[in-house]
């Protein structure tokens, strides 16, 4: 059976649950991508109403309105104008019987592993996200149970890499396709408490990779429901790129693939040495030329790109700035609606000294995935070199907030402890300086924050063991190397109070 069905101007794509038409997607709701769903599935006869309700449904009793309400709105879904006016809608009402979709749906063949491996393509995880159990017999919390599985198979198809399938039933059909990993949960409510489970399973080797639990109260459903699911999502997606990339380091051989080379390459970009950047690079770039359209690599390589210069040993370079971005919008064309793709043409973008730009890409990825913690951390950056302190510590706090174990949160209090110094609040940024150098892979550039805020608040008996800690983690910081590593803040007033608290901590000129 297929996963992705073509139809004139539309493609259903069943693994991310979207309608696209020219490309562009067709907001829908949950039952409305469903009910269009089974029909194309079932498009070679007539499927009665029960049998609809019962598959679209899973059971519930609904109303003869409720069905028609849900047909009428996949009918101007499937439109090829805007307007319900728009001819040809193939979805047909057989009287007495039914529905029939119309339209010849062409499935799409997936790539198999076998084509991959002779083209060096990529294979995506498939995640399955499976029904969350409501252990009380009790119609409302079953529902929000549903609920919570469906907002989170949504948002975590966000998540352009993985592949998300949603099962209907704990016990998928015997002809399903094994899934590489599997995301199940509970849900239990009593009085005015509610916890929600939730866990991540290796597909193959049933190992359990991750799991959670949330307690929350329960003022408005809606409002806890959305903050759980974004919670959830936003601590999963970590924790799969995390796995994946584990199984290609130890699955290594000689001859990778593209996806392979990725997985390595950011396994190597994770650490934050100068030596691993640069094979992060490497890797990157023979990922692209594995599979020139595989976005990611392109995006991916033009990040490390850009964090060469910012803290290992590649100058600011206009050249190579320029090549980033090109590698960026390469991604973009490959897929507009990937968010991290806008989020990483941010950090290019920011580094540019194109701040206005950055916050306005930074704006969309949000907008397309507001689990990207990531996104978060970059528009969090953008707004702070504008001036606008207290709205970008708010989206450091969303970052971490989202992904607590993300491997570069060390990045997230760092960057917004420097938010914070430019803002004045010195104890504060120290605050989140101490937080960010507890995390093992985090950069020299907090060490040189502490010392800032230090400076400024003036404990001159900590000074010299805070320069001396710079210093050694760094042999050639001086007020000039900063100068020239700080090539992306534009406002001379947060260049000179950086410079001046470098200074009163004892760090040479030279």
């Amino acid at each position: 059976m297929g996963e992705r069905y073509e139809f004139g101007p539309f493609v259903l794509d069943l693994p991310r649950r979207e309608l696209r038409r020219h490309g562009e997607v067709v907001e829908l709701q949950a039952r409305v991508f469903d009910l269009i769903a089974y029909l194309i599935r079932h498009q070679d006869r007539v499927v009665g109403k029960e049998e609809l309700i019962d598959a679209v449904w899973s059971g519930t009793v609904v109303t003869d309105a409720v069905l028609t309400s849900a047909v009428r709105k996949a009918r101007i879904a499937l439109q090829h104008g805007e307007d319900e006016a728009a001819p040809m809608a193939p979805i047909k009402t057989v009287h007495g019987r039914g529905y029939r979709f119309t339209a010849v749906a062409s499935p799409v063949a997936p790539r198999t592993r076998d084509t991959e491996e002779r083209d060096g393509s990529l294979r995506r995880p498939t995640i399955a996200v499976m029904p969350f159990a409501s252990p009380a017999e009790d119609h409302d919390q079953t529902f929000f149970a549903d609920a919570v599985a469906a907002d989170v198979t949504t948002l975590l198809a966000k998540h352009r890499w993985l592949e998300v399938l949603r099962r209907q039933s704990a016990r998928p059909a015997p002809d399903a396709p094994p899934a590489d990993y599997l995301v199940s949960g509970t849900v239990h409510r009593m009085g005015n408490r509610l916890r929600v489970t939730a866990e991540l399973i290796d597909g193959r080797s049933g190992r359990h990779v991750w799991g959670d639990i949330y307690d929350r109260r329960v003022a408005d459903l809606f409002d806890v429901q959305d903050e759980i699911t974004r919670t959830v999502v936003g601590r999963l997606e970590p924790e799969i790129g995390q796995a994946e990339r584990h199984k290609v380091a130890r699955g290594r051989h000689p001859d990778l693939r593209a996806w392979e080379c990725y997985h390595l390459a950011l396994l190597h970009f994770y650490r934050f040495t100068a030596e691993d950047n640069s094979e992060a690079r490497r890797l990157l770039q023979r990922s692209r030329e594995l599979d020139p359209a595989f976005g990611e690599a392109h995006a991916w390589w033009a990040y490390a790109t850009v964090l060469g210069m910012v803290y290992w040993n590649e100058a600011p370079d206009r050249r190579l700035l320029d090549d980033a971005l090109e590698a960026t919008q390469q991604a973009l064309h490959l897929d507009d609606r990937n968010a991290l793709f806008y989020a990483l043409k941010a950090r290019v973008q920011l580094a540019r000294g194109e701040y206005e730009s950055a916050i306005a890409e930074n704006d969309i990825a949000i907008r397309l995935n507001p689990t990207l913690a990531l996104a978060h951390c970059s528009l969090g950056d953008s707004l702070a070199y504008e001036g606008r302190y207290d709205d970008a510590v708010g989206h450091f706090q969303a970052a971490l907030t989202l992904s607590p174990n993300d491997p570069q949160r060390w990045a997230f209090f760092s960057y917004g402890a420097l938010a914070l110094l430019f803002k004045g609040e010195f104890q504060q940024a120290l605050h989140w300086v101490e937080q960010a150098l507890e995390i093992p892979n985090c950069q020299y550039w907090a060490l040189a924050h502490r010392a800032v805020a230090l400076a400024y608040l003036d404990r001159r008996d900590e000074l010299p063991r805070a320069a001396a800690a710079l210093r050694a983690a760094r042999p050639e910081f001086t007020l000039a190397f900063a100068r020239r590593k700080l090539f992306y803040l534009k406002r001379r007033d947060q260049i000179e109070l950086y410079l001046e608290g470098l200074a009163r901590a004892g760090i040479p000129a030279r």
